[in-house]
């Protein structure tokens, strides 16, 4: 086995090919377990590409790797922005995970994405051309407020104003996507061009395809680890309910206190921006915020309501997860598609049968 392990290592740091692993799937589906074995085993980093875990707290409902997990393998981009920042970009993401891919290849290192956050990784998979910064600079903060700004306004006036600027795009979102809507509304003002033609100008490009621009890095290896969803729906089930063994309901607690308790007093608390939109946190804002005149059968009713809407709201983001991997990689085949290699996960019994081996083999043929 020793002998087997230098070999791989070797030939890894002869040529990285891959350039890059990638591995996507629904959460609960193991993609941090397949990312620190494969790293183990052919000399890898792991890049996490969630944007909750970029921010420091709520380790366990954000599903940080914990200290054990990080020992096997070397982990970056994981709690390093301070939770009151609300202004941390898609850009900000991909210059700093950029530079460590580069970094991992100059030092012979294999770079493993794991996530997580769609856009996060399509940032690094594609080369993208709707930045209104240059490739490599930070967004200005007066950007950011002017789109902060612009969420401000109710999802029809937005809708409306993009219409009348860029009714391609208009037709393209629903009124109810303020984020989507004023990001291109921002693209508008800050260039003049309407961000319908960004897109076109982004597939034009050598290389470029129905999903934007050329691919980043050529040969990537893209693994989707998927499951039966009513096997994954347990499977979540249960995963909150170890989150709550593990402390979740004191975690909630502290970070309310520390961070939120003030803004909502001040009538300030947001929900749709930084950490404190994680899928989690505000689902326990009425337990967080009961008065202290409420019963124990009162708080009781409204911790088993956060539990309950917690759960949900988790089965909802792995739906959303696999439609994107369905939708971006899937059904449109192109140049500019990289191959897709899909891992059933739903019998974690056979782990090593179903999902390790035939990964470490796929690996082995693409060098």
């Amino acid at each position: 086995m020793a002998a087997s392990t230098f070999g791989v290592q070797s030939a890894v740091r002869r040529a990285i090919v891959p350039s890059l692993v990638v591995i996507l799937g629904a959460t609960g589906t193991g993609k941090s377990k397949l990312a620190i074995e494969i790293g183990k085993r052919l000399c890898g980093e792991i890049i996490s590409a969630d944007s909750m875990q970029v921010y420091q707290g709520l380790d366990i409902i954000t599903n940080k790797v914990t200290a054990e997990e990080s020992a096997q393998c070397r982990h970056h981009m994981i709690g390093f922005v301070d939770p009151l920042v609300s202004s941390y970009t898609v850009v900000d993401f991909r210059n700093k995970a950029l530079a460590l891919i580069d970094d991992m290849h100059r030092r012979n290192k294999l770079p493993i994405i794991v996530g997580g956050t769609n856009y996060y990784i399509e940032s690094l998979l594609w080369r993208v051309l709707v930045d209104t910064q240059q490739e490599n600079e930070q967004p200005d903060n007066g950007d950011q407020h002017s789109k902060l700004e612009l969420e401000k306004l109710g999802g029809a006036e937005l809708h409306k104003r993009l219409e009348k600027v860029d009714p391609a795009m208009a037709a393209m979102l629903h009124p109810n996507d303020k984020r989507k809507l004023a990001r291109s509304l921002q693209i508008h003002q800050e260039t003049g061009v309407p961000h319908s033609r960004w897109l076109e100008q982004q597939r034009g490009q050598e290389g470029g395809g129905g999903l934007g621009g050329p691919l980043r890095y050529s040969k990537p290896c893209i693994f989707w680890l998927h499951a039966d969803m009513k096997t994954l729906d347990e499977r979540l089930d249960s995963r909150v309910d170890d989150m709550l063994s593990a402390g979740l309901i004191d975690e909630l607690k502290d970070f309310h206190v520390r961070y939120n308790q003030q803004k909502i007093k001040d009538d300030s608390q947001d929900y749709q921006h930084g950490i404190f939109q994680s899928i989690g946190f505000k689902e326990f804002h009425d337990y967080l915020t009961a008065p202290e005149s409420c019963g124990q059968p009162e708080k009781d009713a409204l911790r088993n309501k956060g539990v309950e809407a917690l759960k949900i709201a988790t089965r909802r983001y792995a739906r959303k997860q696999n439609k994107w991997v369905r939708n971006r990689f899937l059904k449109r085949p192109g140049d500019n598609i990289p191959a897709v290699y899909g891992l059933d996960v739903t019998d974690v019994s056979r782990w090593e049968e179903t999902v390790l081996n035939p990964a470490l083999q796929i690996l082995d043929s693409l060098r």
